[in-house]
């Protein structure tokens, strides 16, 4: 039972600590779209996703290696100087190939703020998996709060006050990225293991033959959605790509609630990786997972017009019609990346490649079929294809690993109403929002399986008392 409530505790502190950022981030999408134009929000989304996709590149994905490695508790101070030294030899890499960096759709002007960007999301990437894997979790809590409250403000500031548009937006991320940076240094005691004596390279050469594969796994992940704006670009025009980015804010509310699942998850994989009963204790927490996420969905289907009408700028209104698929390739997204712990505790991490690299061809080939085709609408169907293909292929792989079982029964049932629901949704109607919410309801009653198993795990009645434990 231990192990059950650890991973309710390590997530309920991981939900209080990113709830406040991702709500803030989504709620700063109408901010946002009132002080700037589709084709601007489009070419800082364009910006931010490559700096995104370049930032495993010039680390080599030690930050991965950080957890696994700090998590067996043996030489910290080697590991997280060795970790930083990478980095910044990553940075300075990053530099010496401005040249071929001028290629990509970034204007010139903007290249200083994404060499910024680039620097302080790798620093705190290294700072935040240490802080995780030194259980250092409520401070954790804290610094992403404060971060989140730095943010809106430098929003306000740079946006509305000082009119300074695409700049000031990119102000607002500097600025919070520093502040996260400085707090973490200073209250997580960092300093204290950061020895520039402790760099070894042998401990640098260990990480990185594990990191490195892993890099190619984060560049497919985002290939797949950088390939969209790319090519929407192309097909459709910055207009469409602004679009786009926003039909993509409303499914991140549901990637934020796997998000949040899938940090306490991955430390719950690495200690359980031994573990004699671990297929019992996988699918317990698949079947949970499952509910969430699809109960998760069909909320967000439910109320979604509503939200885009009243939050979203007229002029973004029709980007509803591309986020249904979005929201189911999330759910797929989510089982892909459940399964693709095993290959993180096992350290068997060329499997995370393997898979990933399917994933990623079906995205490009289905974009390029679909795309001029459907619009995009075919944008959004090829992403969830992909990441359909991906869970279905580490199912069978991670075999070896830990067996899921499926209850094939509730999973057709609960996909059955989800797609009725987006097929309501594009119908429209009188009784619309009526019949969505019996469709939600009828979702919950398919999930009664879950329901029994979290009761028997969480004991019954006892079980708000164990949960309240957990925040003590």
């Amino acid at each position: 039972m231990g192990r059950y409530r650890k991973l309710m505790s390590n997530t309920l502190l991981f939900a209080i600590g990113n709830l406040g950022n991702k709500f803030i981030g989504f709620f700063l999408v109408p901010f946002y779209t009132f002080y700037l134009s589709a084709s601007e929000f489009g070419t800082i989304d364009l910006l931010t996703t490559t700096t995104g996709l370049l930032l495993p590149v010039f680390s080599f994905g030690i930050f991965d290696a950080v957890l696994r490695f700090t998590m067996e508790g043996k030489e910290q101070t080697k590991i997280l100087s060795s970790s930083l030294m990478v980095v910044f030899l990553g940075m300075l890499l990053s530099i010496l190939c401005y040249p071929l960096l001028t290629f990509l759709p970034i204007p010139n002007s903007y290249f200083l703020y994404f060499y910024l960007l680039l620097f302080l999301q790798g620093i705190n990437a290294v700072f935040m998996q240490f802080i995780r894997a030194t259980n250092k979790m409520k401070l954790f809590t804290i610094s992403s709060l404060l971060t989140t409250v730095v943010t809106l403000l430098l929003a306000v500031f740079f946006l509305k006050y000082y009119q300074l548009g695409m700049t000031g937006y990119l102000f607002t991320l500097i600025g919070a990225g520093f502040f996260s940076m400085v707090l973490l240094f200073f209250a997580g005691k960092i300093y204290q293991d950061i020895d520039i004596k402790a760099v070894d390279t042998s401990t640098m050469r260990t990480m990185l033959l594990y990191s490195l594969p892993l890099i190619p796994n984060s560049l497919m992940w985002w290939l797949m959605q950088l390939s969209d704006r790319y090519m929407i670009a192309f097909f459709l025009g910055a207009g469409a790509n602004g679009l786009f980015a926003v039909a993509n804010k409303i499914p991140s509310l549901l990637s934020m609630v796997h998000a949040i699942f899938f940090q306490a998850w991955q430390l719950a994989a690495i200690e359980e990786r031994d573990s004699g009963d671990k297929t019992t204790f996988f699918n317990h927490v698949f079947s949970m997972l499952f509910a969430v996420m699809v109960l998760s969905t069909s909320a967000i289907l439910l109320i979604l017009k509503f939200v885009i009408g009243h939050l979203i700028a007229p002029e973004f209104y029709d980007s509803w019609q591309y986020v249904p698929f979005l929201l189911i390739s999330v759910i797929f997204s989510s089982f892909s990346g459940f399964l693709g712990t095993n290959y993180i505790a096992m350290k068997k991490t060329s499997g995370v490649l393997k898979t990933s690299v399917v994933g990623a061809v079906v995205s490009v080939v289905s974009n390029l079929i679909l795309l001029p085709a459907f619009g995009l609408n075919g944008a959004s169907f090829s992403i969830m294809l992909s990441f359909f293909v991906i869970w279905v292929l580490r199912m069978i792989d991670t075999r070896k690993f830990v067996t899921i079982r499926i209850h094939w029964l509730q999973f057709v049932l609960s996909f059955f109403v989800l797609f009725l629901q987006i097929g309501l949704l594009y119908v429209g109607g009188r009784f619309e929002y009526l019949w969505g919410a019996g469709l939600f309801v009828l979702l919950m009653v398919i999930q009664v399986p879950t329901y029994r198993v979290v009761r028997e795990l969480f004991g019954g009645r006892r079980g708000g008392k164990r949960v309240a434990e957990l925040l003590q």
